[in-house]
């Protein structure tokens, strides 16, 4: 059995990793799912969260949120609405979306719509957590 897999990271703008990777771990939206050469077949949606995938130059990490993955024993690929790497990550624009995440949170009101408030704070702190990572 080969050692590597084929990995796409695509969003509607560009095509950001296509590469030979030993694993991936992919933030599906019932939580992380970990990939090895030869995993079973399937279809998952993408949640919000780090894509972090090794290959011969070490750890890559990548912010995404939204999307498809599709697993196959010898390819990944994962179709995001939005795609970062951490040296694209306009840290103080993420440190603003955080608060002001924050801020909507702890006021509430009628008219809050919590899903979407927590869904901007998890990508805002995920970019954060990202960009970290240069």
């Amino acid at each position: 059995m080969a050692d590597t897999f084929q990995l796409e990271l695509v969003t509607p703008d560009r095509l950001l990793v296509s590469e030979n990777v030993h694993e991936v771990t992919i933030p599906g939206t019932s939580g992380y799912l970990g990939v090895l050469p030869g995993h079973a077949p399937l279809l998952t949606e993408l949640g919000v969260g780090e894509v972090s995938y090794r290959n011969t130059a070490g750890t890559q990490h990548v912010a995404v949120a939204w999307g498809f993955a599709e697993v196959l024993p010898d390819k990944v690929t994962i179709l995001a609405e939005t795609a970062e790497r951490p040296a694209e990550i306009d840290v103080s624009r993420a440190q603003q979306a955080k608060e002001k995440a924050q801020a909507a949170i702890k006021s509430g009101g009628l008219d809050l719509d919590y899903r979407t408030v927590s869904d901007d704070l998890k990508k805002a702190e995920t970019r954060l957590e990202v960009a970290q990572k240069k």
